[in-house]
C-alpha cells in the first residue's frame, strides 16, 4: 500500500483502533459526567461495553420544574445599604417570609450592566403581597415577574448536585434547561429511583436550624408565654460526622460548632436555663403549647425532633461558662436513622434558596425492567437496519468490489460514533439510537452516490478520471452534509428533549462521514477499481 496514496484509509483506521479501544478497554469511558448540554442522566453499563445509557435505556425517574420565587427588577436600592438590611426590610412587610425567603442580587464587577434585583421565594407571597413589600420598605423597582434570577438557578442546580452526591445514588444528573420561549426549568434525572424518594431529596429546601424554646419570666394568667431563639444553622459547623446511633442517645448526628456560634450556644443555654438543675423537661411532643425547655431540630420550619438537655452536656455547659469558655460538640438528634441521614445530606449540601414548582412541573418514571426491553429492541433496530441497508446494497450492484467497502465503511462510521459517546461518557437513550440508524441510512446515501457517480460512464481504469469523477460526487455529499448540520443545529442547542440527542448524533454523524469515512470509501474504491 502507497501510504502517501491511501493516508486516508490509514486515518479511518486508527480512528476504529481508538473507537474500539474506547468501547472495550477497561475505565476507558471517560468521565463520570455527561456533557453539560445533554439531558440525560449516565448510568454505567453492565455489560463487556464502556457504554453508558441514560434514563429511557437504564430507568429510573426524571423530575423537570419551574422554581417557586418572584422577582423584582432594576430596584433602586440606596447607596450603602446592604443585602442583609435589604433582606430584612422587606421579609419584616411581609407576612409569610423571613430574611433567608428574600435574596438581593446587586451588579457585579464581572457584569456592570447588570441591574440590582431582589427575589423572594416563599410559595405563599403573591406578586401584589410583594410589590406592597417594596412599597413600604422604600424601593422603588421597574416590573415584577415570575421565577428567579440566572444565578438563584445555578445555586440550586450545584445544591441539588451535591445531596445526589451526599445521597450516594450514583448517576444522578441535575441541570438547568431553557426552552425556545424563554422559559427556565430545572432538570433531575436519576437510574433506578422511584418518583417518591427522588422527590422527597430534591423538592424540599432542606433548611436545617436548631432552635431553643424557654419559657420567659412575662408568664401571665392564661399560662406561661414562651421564648424562641436560632442557635445553629446551615454554614455554622466546622466539621460534620457520619450518622450513628447510640444506645443512650439514638439515631443522631455528631456536629463541632464554629468557635462564635459555639460561644453562643454556651451563652443561651445558661441565660435561659436550661443547665439548671432540674430543668431538663422537654414535653414537647405532648404539648407543643407549655412545652418546657426545648432543642428543637428544625427542617423547613417543621419541628422533626425536640431534645431534652442531658444531665452531663448540661454540666460541661456550666462550667465552661463559669470558665468563660465555650462547648464546640453538638450533637443533632433525629428519631430514626433515615433522617439522620437526611439531616447529613442538608447540612452537607446546604439550603435550597427555593424550592421546585412541582404543581407547574412534570414527572416521568420508567421502570428498569422495561428499560431492558427497550435496550434489547433497539439492539434489534439497528440490526435489522444493517442487514436491510446489506441487502439493498447487494441488489443494486452484485459486485462485492463495491459494495463490501461500502458496508464495512458505514460500520465503521457507527463504531467510530459508540467509541466517542464512550470516550465522553455520552449517556445513550432511544433518541441517540434513532440517530445511529440515521447515521448508517444517510452514510450508505452518500456512499450509493460517489459509487454511482464513479461508475455512471462505465468502468474506470485510470487513477485521474476516478479522482475526476470523485470529486463531483463529493462536492455533492459536501453540499447535503452542509444542510444537514445547518438543519439539526437548532435541535442541538435548544432544549427540546429527545429531539436534541438525535440532532447531536447525527451531526457528529455527517461530520465523521464527510471528513473520514467517505474519503476513506473514495481511497478504498479507486484501489479496487482502477489499474494506474
Amino acid at each position: 500500500m502507497n501510504i502517501r496514496e491511501n493516508w486516508r484509509v490509514i486515518l479511518l483506521s486508527i480512528f476504529v483502533l481508538v473507537s474500539v479501544f474506547a468501547l472495550f478497554a477497561p475505565q476507558s469511558g471517560g468521565s463520570d459526567a455527561a456533557p453539560a448540554n445533554n439531558s440525560s442522566l449516565v448510568e454505567e453499563s453492565d455489560g463487556p461495553t464502556n457504554l453508558q445509557y441514560g434514563l429511557e435505556l437504564s430507568g429510573g425517574t426524571r423530575i423537570r420544574a419551574p422554581v417557586n420565587g418572584l422577582t423584582a427588577e432594576n430596584v433602586d436600592v440606596p447607596q450603602g445599604q446592604t443585602a442583609e438590611t435589604v433582606r430584612e426590610r422587606v421579609a419584616s412587610n411581609l407576612s409569610d417570609a423571613d430574611p433567608a425567603d428574600v435574596e438581593v442580587r446587586f451588579p457585579t464587577q464581572e457584569n456592570d450592566r447588570q441591574q440590582t434585583a431582589v427575589e423572594v421565594f416563599s410559595e405563599n407571597v403573591t406578586t401584589g403581597e410583594f410589590e406592597s413589600a417594596l412599597q413600604q420598605s422604600g424601593y422603588d423597582y421597574e416590573g415584577i415577574r415570575e421565577g428567579v434570577t440566572p444565578e438563584t438557578r445555578t445555586d440550586i442546580v450545584e445544591i441539588l448536585r451535591d445531596k445526589i452526591s451526599q445521597a450516594g445514588l450514583s448517576g444522578g444528573r441535575v441541570q438547568e434547561v431553557e426552552t425556545a420561549n424563554g422559559e427556565n426549568f430545572v432538570v433531575i434525572e436519576m437510574p433506578n429511583a422511584n418518583q417518591s424518594e427522588v422527590r422527597e431529596l430534591v423538592t424540599q429546601r432542606g433548611q436545617v436550624q436548631v432552635v431553643a424554646v424557654y419559657p420567659t419570666e412575662n408568664g401571665s394568667a392564661n399560662g406561661t408565654e414562651y421564648g424562641r431563639e436560632l442557635l445553629m444553622e446551615q454554614g455554622d459547623f466546622r466539621n460534620i460526622g457520619t450518622p450513628q446511633n447510640d444506645p443512650e442517645i439514638g439515631p443522631h448526628v455528631p456536629l463541632t460548632l464554629k468557635d462564635d456560634v459555639a460561644e453562643k450556644y454556651t451563652r443561651v443555654m445558661n441565660e435561659r436555663g436550661f443547665t439548671r438543675e432540674g430543668i431538663y423537661n422537654c414535653r414537647y411532643q405532648q404539648n407543643p403549647d407549655d412545652p418546657g425547655h426545648c432543642l428543637n431540630t428544625v427542617v423547613d420550619g417543621e419541628v422533626v425532633y425536640s431534645a431534652n438537655m442531658g444531665d452531663s452536656l448540661a454540666q460541661s455547659l456550666r462550667n465552661a461558662y463559669a470558665n468563660d469558655e465555650s462547648v464546640n460538640n453538638f450533637v443533632m438528634t433525629t428519631t430514626n436513622m433515615s433522617q439522620a441521614r437526611e439531616l447529613q445530606i442538608h447540612l452537607n449540601a446546604g439550603s435550597l434558596p427555593a424550592s421546585l414548582n412541582m404543581e407547574a412541573g412534570t414527572t416521568y418514571y420508567l421502570a428498569p425492567s422495561l428499560a431492558e426491553e427497550f435496550k434489547l429492541y433497539s439492539l434489534i433496530t439497528g440490526i435489522v437496519a444493517v442487514v436491510a441497508v446489506a441487502g439493498a446494497v447487494f441488489l443494486r450492484y452484485g459486485d462485492p468490489k463495491v459494495a463490501a467497502p461500502m458496508l464495512v465503511t458505514a460500520m465503521s462510521e457507527v463504531v467510530i460514533l459508540l467509541g466517542f459517546a464512550a470516550a465522553i461518557s455520552l449517556p445513550l437513550d432511544l433518541s441517540h439510537i434513532a440517530g445511529f440508524i440515521a447515521v448508517i441510512g444517510t452514510g450508505v446515501d452518500d456512499l450509493i452516490i460517489i459509487a454511482d457517480e464513479v461508475m455512471s460512464e462505465g468502468e474506470v481504469h485510470s487513477s485521474r478520471v476516478f479522482q475526476s469523477r470523485f470529486r463531483k460526487a463529493f462536492w455533492v455529499i459536501g453540499a447535503a452534509a452542509a444542510t444537514t448540520i445547518v438543519a439539526m443545529s437548532p435541535l442541538a442547542v435548544l432544549s427540546l428533549g429527545d429531539l436534541q440527542g438525535f440532532a447531536i448524533i447525527t451531526i457528529l454523524g455527517v461530520l465523521v462521514g464527510v471528513l473520514v469515512t467517505r474519503p476513506a470509501y473514495g481511497d478504498i474504491l479507486r484501489s479496487l477499481l482502477t489499474d494506474k
